[in-house]
C-alpha cells in the first residue's frame, strides 16, 4: 500500500513543487543523485570508475509533452556524450535513456520523434566509444519501445534493453531478445501496473525474475542482471556458473547509492558492475520510486526531517 501511494505521488505536481522545494530534500537526494549538471555527473564516472565500476549515465526527465523539451534532452545526451569521448570515459561509461524523455509521448507522431531523437544519441554513442540502453517505464509504453530498438539495432546492434519481470508478457519478450549481441538489463519494475498486467505479489515478482534470467542466461546475448536482492545475485551467479558464463559475459547492475559496500564486494570477486547514475535537476520522478522500492530508503528520507537528521546523512 505504502510502495503505490509512492508512485502515484511520483506523478502529483503539487507533490513536486513541495519535495523540490523543501529545504532537507537536498541532502536525502543526493544519496540516489549524482548532481545537477554535466561536470558533477563526470565527477562522479571518475570516481566509480577508478575503483573498478563501470556506469551507465541517466539524464533525469521523463514524460515530456512537446517538442522543444524532447529536443533539449536529446541535446543534454550529445553534450554528455561529447564529454566521455575526449576524457576516455567511453569504455567505462554508457547512457542509459527513457524515450519518454525523448517525445515518446507526444500526441502527434511521438514514436517517430523517440525515434529521430535516440537515434542521433546512438550515432554519438558510436563516438564516444560507448552504448546506449533504452530504459522501459511503465507497460503501454513496451511496445513502441521494443520497436524502437528494432530499428536502432540494425545500425546501432550493441543498444540495450530493459525488461520487467513484473510484466505477464517479460518471459517471451526475454526468449526474443536472448541473441547474439543482444544487451538486456533484467529488472524486477518499478511502476505502478494494474493485475491485468502485472504480477502483484512480491514472491510471484521473483520467480517471474528468476524464470526470466535463466532465459537469458541460457540464450546467446549479454545479460545485465539489475538487483540490489542478495538472494538474486547469488541465483544469477549460480546460473552464469550453470550455463559456462565467464566474468565479463554478464553484468551485474545496480542503483548509485545503493548497497555500494555489495558493489565493491562483487568487483573484488571479479565481476562487472556497472552503476547506474542520474543526474540532473529534474529528478523528483526517479527519487520517488527509490523511496518506494525500500522502506528503508523511506525513513531515511524522513530522518532528515527532524533536528538530529543532517547530523547523520552520509553519502553511501
Amino acid at each position: 500500500m505504502l510502495s503505490s501511494i509512492l508512485l502515484s505521488a511520483s506523478r502529483s505536481a503539487r507533490l513536486r513543487q513541495i519535495v523540490a522545494t523543501t529545504r532537507c530534500t537536498r541532502p536525502v537526494v543526493d544519496r540516489f543523485v549524482a548532481g545537477e549538471d554535466l561536470g558533477d555527473a563526470l565527477g562522479t564516472v571518475r570516481e566509480l570508475t577508478a575503483a573498478g565500476l563501470t556506469v551507465t549515465l541517466d539524464y533525469l526527465g521523463e514524460d515530456v509533452t512537446d517538442r522543444a523539451g524532447a529536443t533539449a534532452v536529446r541535446d543534454a545526451y550529445l553534450r554528455l556524450l561529447d564529454m566521455l569521448g575526449p576524457e576516455g570515459l567511453g569504455t567505462g561509461a554508457e547512457v542509459s535513456v527513457k524515450l519518454s524523455a525523448f517525445g515518446q509521448a507526444l500526441e502527434k507522431d511521438g514514436h517517430d520523434v523517440a525515434l529521430a531523437n535516440v537515434r542521433q544519441v546512438c550515432q554519438a554513442a558510436d563516438v564516444a566509444g560507448t552504448t546506449v540502453t533504452l530504459d522501459m517505464e511503465d507497460h503501454t509504453t513496451v511496445d513502441s519501445t521494443l520497436a524502437i530498438l528494432d530499428d536502432l539495432r540494425k545500425e546501432h546492434p550493441a543498444t540495450g534493453a530493459v525488461l520487467q519481470s513484473y510484466l505477464y508478457r517479460t518471459e517471451e519478450d526475454c526468449h526474443r531478445l536472448a541473441v547474439p549481441g543482444s544487451r538486456v538489463r533484467l529488472v524486477k519494475g518499478a511502476y505502478r501496473e494494474p493485475s491485468s498486467v502485472a504480477y502483484q505479489d512480491k514472491h510471484q515478482v521473483d520467480l517471474a525474475y528468476v524464470r526470466c534470467l535463466r532465459v537469458l542466461m541460457a540464450g546467446g546475448g549479454y545479460p545485465m542482471i539489475g538487483s540490489h536482492d542478495p538472494r538474486l545475485i547469488r541465483i544469477a551467479q549460480d546460473l552464469a556458473s550453470r550455463y559456462g558464463r565467464a566474468a565479463g559475459e554478464y553484468e551485474f547492475q545496480m542503483l548509485y547509492g545503493i548497497r555500494t559496500d555489495e558493489q565493491h564486494r562483487l568487483v573484488e570477486q571479479g565481476e562487472r558492475v556497472r552503476v547506474y547514475t542520474p543526474y540532473g535537476s529534474d529528478w523528483y520522478g526517479y527519487f520517488m520510486r527509490r523511496l518506494a522500492e525500500r522502506p528503508a530508503n523511506l525513513a531515511f528520507f524522513l530522518r532528515s526531517f527532524v533536528p538530529s537528521g543532517p547530523r547523520l546523512l552520509t553519502r553511501h
